[in-house]
């Protein structure tokens, strides 16, 4: 694998270490500017609705800028928000650090899987984007525990410090590392848009937005599952949730594999997966081992899927690779909120939380039908040679 993919892989670890790590410092945000704890998660749906609204916009921003100067720009946004974030002075001023810091999130995760595939042979574009996507689940693994302590240890600044520090080293890395800039990169944003048309590149979209919504409306709620229905500690939840992200982890790896030999195939397979684990969740959640091997099956499942959904909008949508690849990092960020909230409605209506994981089936179910839809249309054409 090229060098590049490994920074692109730190870049997303840093990205992802700064989106998740405000989960684990709350209680210290909220205590030093004087917010409740759920003033504080507003800092989350802050960050997410800014990656889900601002990824297409900053798309369409760089559209004109070589892939590489759209990368350069994106990241030098980050390592600006962040540094913003580690300099607030109250709430507000943290909460637009962190609508800023996100704005780059889509954009970068869009374009940099471009890059990834462009760089390696057309049978590994996949195996590449899951590549990249690793130091998204690494951040999970790695970035969120460490970012939380050094923040518990040291003050909530100072993983924001720590973080802009990330982001300085992988901008310095992603100068000197990838391609440089073809004429043929940059993209009139009139052709961009027209490439949107089609039913096949909207299902696509659609079966993303559907498998992220099963995968967290189970996952919102996997804390209070194992702490009320399991009966897991707080300290065995946490060792519990390392599981998942390694789960993830090597699901990111087997699913870059296999969608490079079949992507209807592997998102088939990962949707039946998904419906089946997250079912049978509902009856094993009662005992400590059984949730863990079966949590542990599910995130393997889950994002097995990602580097398929994340290729196979770019087949749909070829003529503008820059654009529907970030449209489909927002469409993830959508089913996140779509999936907390069929998991909150669950809970709301008083199913219980055993009933969450059914309702986290029910979706993928789905995202199957929506993949079938999908594949039923026009085959797509080739994608052509990136680089």
């Amino acid at each position: 694998m090229p060098s590049s993919l490994l920074v692109l892989a730190l870049s997303a670890f840093a990205i992802g270490t700064t989106e998740f790590v405000i989960m684990g410092l709350l209680p210290d945000v909220a205590t030093d500017l004087g917010v409740s704890i759920p003033g504080a998660g507003w800092l989350v749906t802050g960050y997410a609705l800014g990656v889900a609204i601002g990824a297409p916009f900053m798309a369409m921003a760089t559209a004109r800028l070589s892939r590489k100067t759209s990368l350069l720009t994106l990241m030098t946004i980050f390592i600006g928000g962040n540094l913003f974030c580690a300099l607030a002075a109250d709430y507000g001023l943290l909460m637009a650090a962190r609508v800023v810091t996100a704005l780059c999130h889509g954009a970068f995760f869009g374009i940099g899987s471009v890059v990834a595939a462009s760089v390696v042979a057309p049978n590994r574009r996949a195996s590449a984007v899951a590549l990249m996507f690793t130091g998204l689940t690494l951040a999970n693994v790695l970035g969120v525990p460490l970012g939380t302590a050094l923040g518990q240890a040291a003050g909530w600044r100072s993983t924001f410090w720590a973080v802009t520090v990330l982001g300085v080293v992988a901008l310095i890395g992603l100068w000197r590392v990838l391609p440089k800039a073809r004429e043929a990169e940059t993209t009139d944003l009139r052709s961009e848009l027209a490439a949107l048309g089609g039913a096949g590149l909207w299902l696509a979209l659609t079966t993303t937005v559907l498998f992220s919504a099963a995968m967290f409306c189970l996952f919102t709620y996997v804390a209070p599952l194992l702490g009320d229905v399991t009966g897991v500690s707080p300290r065995g939840v946490t060792w519990t949730l390392l599981l998942i992200g390694l789960g993830l982890t090597l699901g990111n790896v087997i699913g870059g594999r296999l969608a490079d030999r079949s992507l209807m195939h592997t998102l088939v397979g990962v949707f039946i997966a998904m419906a089946l684990v997250s079912a049978v969740l509902s009856w094993t959640s009662h005992g400590l081992v059984a949730t863990e091997v079966t949590l542990f099956l599910w995130a393997i499942a889950a994002f097995a899927a990602v580097p398929a959904l994340q290729v196979n909008v770019v087949a749909y949508g070829h003529a503008a690779p820059n654009l529907v690849s970030t449209l489909n990092i927002g469409a993830f960020n959508v089913g996140n909120a779509l999936g907390a909230w069929v998991g909150g409605l669950v809970l709301s209506e008083g199913l219980g939380l055993t009933r969450v994981p059914l309702a986290a089936a029910s979706l993928a179910l789905l995202a199957l039908i929506a993949t079938l839809a999908t594949f039923s249309q026009r085959k797509p054409e080739p994608a052509p040679a990136l680089d």
